[in-house]
């Protein structure tokens, strides 16, 4: 099932003009992987969110659609 988390996560990767092979290298993850994360197929770890909010610079309350405000 799709949160709006997936949908965030897709947003700002392609925001930040990355591809999910390079976030996947950068979160030591396979690329598959992370397709799955963000399909929604598989459930993002909590380790995993934090790692994305310090690269994109969001906080985890946006990502997860807590608080629609981009800025932490």
């Amino acid at each position: 099932m799709k949160n709006l988390y997936n949908l965030r996560l897709k947003e700002l990767r392609l925001s930040h003009s990355y591809s999910q092979a390079e976030i996947a290298y950068i979160l030591c993850i396979r690329q598959e992987q992370y397709s799955k994360y963000e399909s929604g197929v598989r459930e993002l770890p909590l380790h995993l969110l934090i790692k994305l909010c310090t690269i994109y610079k969001v906080s985890a309350d946006y990502v997860l659609g807590l608080n629609p405000l981009h800025k932490i």
